[in-house]
């Protein structure tokens, strides 16, 4: 296993990046972030996980979530 290159980010309903939760250089593997949502109203997010590996290959995945307070 090799390093990979990790961004996490929370993205409002318009497409505007609210947090980055992560973005560095980790061991492959799995990993956990934590989010704060607190100063954030009720609504959709939706937030993307980014991960450049050693082959310079991108990979990407968006999913939608839902904040209730």
């Amino acid at each position: 296993m090799g390093v990979i290159m990790i961004t996490k980010n929370i993205i409002d309903i318009t497409g505007r990046e609210i947090k980055t939760l992560l973005n560095e250089f980790r061991n492959a593997g799995g990993h956990e972030a934590e989010f704060d949502g607190s100063g954030l109203s009720s609504g959709v997010y939706y937030y993307r996980i980014d991960i450049d590996d050693e082959q310079k290959k991108i990979n990407f995945e968006i999913k939608k979530m839902i904040l209730i307070k």
